[in-house]
């Protein structure tokens, strides 16, 4: 089945962290993978939690592959020091779907300007590498139901499409869940409505 538009990306397997230190000051640096802005919030929220006594929270993270998804914050820190440095992190590597948290607990001296800038980006980045990077494909999740009468219509568009299965429940009504690539989401529901009384229907 040809590929429409590249919808590969690369991201981290799972979590990493890494420690950079300044002058007295420690920069803990958190990565994580992530899907919605609420996955990145709890992560957040869980960090604050994790570190209430540190004075600075600063984040970047990236969703899908278009280059306006994306949110950044330097949590008090002079601005264009921490989230913009975390965020060009992201960028170089050409990584999305994932933030990086960096937890800052101040020395007691001042970094200055490109000092902040130098810290916060070194941090992104042993946090990176600490991670194992991997290409993944953008896709969405659908429910099929469907007769048993209809099972090897839909098992063939399943192994014509390759997409992978879950949750099979294979009785005299039906169903399964069907993990499609966004590339191939026109031909998959082309497919579907030529099968007779097959419900497609979104998961969340």
């Amino acid at each position: 089945m040809p590929v429409l538009f590249d919808d590969t990306y690369s991201t981290i397997a799972g979590p990493a962290e890494s420690l950079f230190k300044d002058k007295g000051s420690k920069f803990l640096a958190y990565a994580f993978p992530i899907q919605t802005d609420d996955d990145a919030k709890f992560h957040l929220a869980s960090l604050r939690e994790l570190h209430p006594k540190a004075v600075h929270h600063c984040y970047a993270y990236r969703l899908g592959t278009d280059k306006m998804a994306y949110r950044m914050s330097d949590d008090g820190e002079p601005s264009g020091t921490a989230g913009r440095p975390i965020l060009n992190t992201l960028y170089s590597k050409n990584l999305t779907n994932l933030i990086i948290v960096v937890v800052r607990y101040f020395g007691g001296t001042l970094l200055g300007v490109p000092g902040l800038i130098h810290a916060y980006k070194s941090a992104s980045e042993l946090a990176l590498a600490d991670g194992e990077i991997v290409t993944k494909h953008l896709s969405s999740i659908y429910q099929l139901s469907f007769s048993y009468l209809q099972m090897n219509e839909v098992m063939k568009i399943v192994k014509d499409l390759d997409l992978a299965a879950s949750n099979q429940l294979f009785e005299m009504e039906c169903r399964m869940n069907v993990e499609v690539r966004a590339s191939l989401i026109e031909p998959f529901f082309t497919r579907c409505e030529k099968v007779k009384d097959l419900i497609v229907t979104q998961s969340s």
